[in-house]
């Protein structure tokens, strides 16, 4: 069952990071970083995840 993100969901990708759906796209979303553990760094503190790349939590 594929199950894709909503407006507003919190969603968890890339071993770490975790943020907030703010725009919903044909194959990702675009999101706003709240958590990173990561050494990434987010331009904007927002990214786009394709659907394949994160669970929602």
């Amino acid at each position: 069952m594929n199950h894709h993100a909503e407006i507003g969901d919190k969603i968890a990708f890339k071993s770490g990071v975790k943020g907030i759906v703010e725009k919903i796209y044909t194959n990702s979303v675009m999101v706003k970083i709240t958590e990173n553990k990561t050494d990434q760094i987010f331009e904007g503190n927002k990214t786009i995840v394709g659907h394949k790349h994160y669970e929602i939590v």
